[in-house]
Order: C-alpha cells, then sequence, then structure tokens
C-alpha cells in the first residue's frame, strides 16, 4: 500500500516538470480536516499523510473559459485534492480515510473505482513514499512485530508520479453548487504489486508512471478499457531505491527534509535488508 509519501517540490517546480497550463492550485478548497493543515497547503511536505490536500495533476476543461482557452478545452492544470477518495454516490464523506489506496488489479471493475478510472485519472507528484517494514525477528513493547519504516524513491529522478483517480462529492447541505465548500474533491493512489526486493518490505507498491505515459493516462478521451488497463499493467522493476528512515515519520506531527535521512546500520533492529534479505541488527 502507500500511506504515507513526501511530496517536497513546491509549485514552481511542479508547473514546470509536469506542463502544466492552469496553475489552480490557490483555488479555495474544500478539507475535511478540523485543524488547519500543517505544513501549510502548497508547502513542501515530507510527510504527506491521508485526510491531508495534496497537489495532483489533472488534465480537465474548466467551468469557466480562460485566457487563450476554448469553452470546453481540456486543460492540464495543478490543484490540490485531499487524499482518500470519497465516491459521489457515498452518504458522507467519512469512505474516504478508508479509500487511500486502489488496487490495479481490481481497478476495472469495481463499483468504487470503475467509472473514475474510464474519465477521471490523475497523476500525483512526490519524491518518493514510505513503507513499514514487520520484523520476523524482533518485537515491540506491546510483544508485536517490530516496525522499521523505509524511504523508497528513484534516485535518478526528484520528481515521480503516483499514478491516481480523482473523485466529486457534492455536500447537499450547501445550497449553491457554485460554493467551493459544496464540493469535495478527492484522490486515491493506485497501487500495485511490488518490486522483487521492493516486496521485502511490502507487498504493495504505487503505481509509478513513466513521464512518456503521462500524457496518455491524464486524457480524458482515453475511455478503453483495454488500454487503460495496459496502462495499468505497466512494470519496470529496478528503478526504486530503499533505506531505513528514522521511525519518526510514523507520527503525522512529524515533518522536514531530515525524515527522509537514512539511519546508521547500528540503530536498525531486526530489519531485513531489501537486496539481500539478511538481517541488519537481529
Amino acid at each position: 500500500m502507500c500511506g504515507r509519501y513526501a511530496a517536497s517540490a513546491n509549485p514552481d517546480e511542479l508547473i514546470e516538470a509536469f506542463e502544466i497550463d492552469v496553475d489552480a492550485s490557490a483555488e479555495p478548497s474544500r478539507s475535511v480536516l478540523v485543524n488547519p493543515q500543517q505544513p501549510p497547503v502548497g508547502e513542501p511536505d515530507y510527510n504527506m499523510a491521508p485526510t491531508k490536500q495534496a497537489p495532483v495533476v489533472l488534465t480537465r476543461a474548466p467551468r469557466a473559459a480562460r485566457e487563450g482557452t476554448e469553452p470546453g478545452e481540456a486543460v492540464r492544470q495543478l490543484r490540490h485534492l485531499t487524499w482518500g477518495l470519497v465516491p459521489s454516490w457515498s452518504r458522507d464523506v467519512k469512505a474516504g480515510v478508508r479509500m487511500i489506496n486502489a488496487r490495479s488489479e481490481t481497478l476495472l471493475t469495481s463499483r468504487a473505482y470503475a467509472s473514475a478510472a474510464r474519465s477521471r485519472r490523475c497523476l500525483v507528484p512526490a519524491r518518493g513514499w514510505y513503507e513499514w517494514q514487520a520484523s520476523p525477528v524482533a518485537t515491540d513493547a506491546k510483544g508485536k512485530p517490530r516496525k522499521q519504516p523505509f524511504f523508497i524513491s528513484d534516485p535518478e529522478e526528484p520528481i515521480i508520479a503516483f499514478a491516481g483517480l480523482y473523485e466529486f462529492w457534492r455536500d447537499r447541505t450547501v445550497a449553491d453548487s457554485a460554493d467551493p465548500m459544496a464540493w469535495l474533491t478527492t484522490f486515491t493512489i493506485i497501487t500495485t504489486d511490488a518490486d522483487p526486493g521492493l516486496d521485502r518490505i511490502h507487498d504493495r507498491q504505487p503505481l509509478v508512471l513513466e513521464p512518456a505515459d503521462w500524457s496518455t493516462w491524464l486524457d480524458p478521451a482515453l475511455t478503453d478499457e483495454s488500454d487503460i488497463a495496459d496502462l495499468l499493467a505497466f512494470s519496470r522493476p529496478g528503478r526504486f531505491t530503499a533505506y531505513p528512515v528514522s521511525r519518526a515519520v510514523s507520527s503525522n506531527r512529524s515533518n522536514g527534509p531530515h525524515l527522509i535521512d537514512p539511519v546508521a546500520a547500528d540503530e536498525l533492529v531486526g530489519v531485513v535488508d531489501p537486496e539481500t534479505g539478511e538481517i541488519i541488527g537481529g
């Protein structure tokens, strides 16, 4: 799965990397958080967690024609959406907490995701993601397997893109549909089988698309399920490196670039080396 990731790029870097046509990241949007998001929305976040608003890239026609575009013309946009997909038919927003990931293998047949998979696909920019490895030999104070966080990234790419889906949920208690608070726009990250080696950390990983496939994935005109399935089946093992990081990332109150710094081997207890399978600190 993918339950935490680092979104360290600033808006200008994302606009350049994804060739954004319309920067809508500053537009008001509804959040599900009770307290203000920390770090504030739009700033680098090294511990992006579910229910936060995160930068997302999508291709869609703006509601109103903008300078240089015709009404109805789809343009590539940068927006901030809430992590945790809420289906349009959901009675409330609570479903989003359970729908932070969508399995690529069942996406096109799932009631919750099939419609979005055919017409509301997006990219989720990231520096990399965190995954927790359950130790086969070490236990914590409660007698459960000790969990060690790893940071996983592409050393050749400072910005990668998770394949995702987005959805609109209408709050019927807000009468004016033009009110930004009448709509909650959410997203989910698509997962697939973990690459060899990474499967020693967790059996799932985000589906990370290559830049050459970004435009095709975002194209709302792509509705053929076989073509979508081809993109969902993409795999190129060997792109990513993984190393243990501080257990501080387990707290969603922790943030900052230090979270992706590797920890020394002598600080590890019962950790399986993803490359060799050997136990470190056993």
